[in-house]
């Protein structure tokens, strides 16, 4: 009975921090920093308000970047 729940711990507790492993290795990866585009569809109606959003979001990148650039030593 010991063997059994020893061994249940230790899975538990190797899927427990795979699992954490995956969720921390998609965070810095970028898998979760997309949650405004589902939104746009409900705050824009029309095509054109759409593209000015996404135009929006473009700038933001580029200027993002732009300092990371500026803030790297070169």
């Amino acid at each position: 009975m010991n063997d059994t729940l020893l061994m249940m711990l230790i899975v538990g507790l190797v899927v427990s921090f795979a699992i954490l492993g995956m969720f921390i290795w998609g965070a810095k990866d970028g898998q979760f920093d997309d949650g405004d585009k589902m939104m746009d569809g409900l705050l824009f109606d029309s095509t054109e308000d759409l593209n000015d959003a996404v135009k929006k979001e473009e700038k933001i990148e580029e200027s993002k970047k732009g300092q990371k650039k500026s803030e790297s030593p070169e």
